[in-house]
C-alpha cells in the first residue's frame, strides 16, 4: 500500500511539473501598419519649457525623432530605422558621428490613436497619434 501511494505521488509530482514548463506567454504581435504616422507626448525641457517628444515613423522602416521643448523642428530631428516583430519594437538611432545607437521597447498598446511601450527598465511612454 505504501509503494501504491510513493507511486502516486511521484506520479503526481511530474504531472506537475509537466504541466508547468509547458506553460508560456502568448506572443503579442502588433499591426506594424498601426505605427507609420506621428505621434507626440507631452514633456518639459530642463528649463521648464512645455513641448512635446514628437517620433515619426515611416513606411519604409524608417524615421525621425525631435523633441519641440528643445526648440527642435522635425526638419533638424534625429533619424532612425525601425523594426517591429511582434511586441519588440527596436529604434537603430543614427548618431552624429557615424554610430549606431540601439534602443529596445517592449510595445503594450497600438491602435490607430495609441501607442505604449516600455524599456527594459520598466520606464513607461505613451504617445497620441497626431497624423
Amino acid at each position: 500500500m505504501k509503494t501504491t501511494s510513493v507511486f502516486v505521488y511521484a506520479l503526481v509530482c511530474v504531472g506537475v511539473i509537466a504541466g508547468f514548463s509547458g506553460c508560456s506567454q502568448p506572443v503579442t504581435i502588433f499591426d506594424e501598419a498601426l505605427l507609420i504616422g506621428k505621434w507626440q507626448r507631452p514633456v518639459t525641457a530642463s528649463d521648464g519649457t512645455p513641448g512635446y517628444d514628437c517620433y515619426r515613423y515611416d513606411a519604409d522602416g524608417n524615421g525621425v525623432t525631435w523633441d519641440t521643448s528643445d526648440d527642435v523642428s522635425e526638419a533638424e530631428g534625429q533619424p532612425f530605422a525601425w523594426t517591429l516583430n511582434g511586441a519588440t519594437l527596436t529604434l537603430l538611432h543614427q548618431g552624429e558621428m557615424g554610430q549606431t545607437v540601439p534602443k529596445v521597447y517592449t510595445l503594450t498598446l497600438l491602435t490607430t490613436s495609441s501607442l505604449a511601450y516600455k524599456d527594459d527598465y520598466a520606464k513607461s511612454y505613451a504617445f497620441t497619434k497626431v497624423n
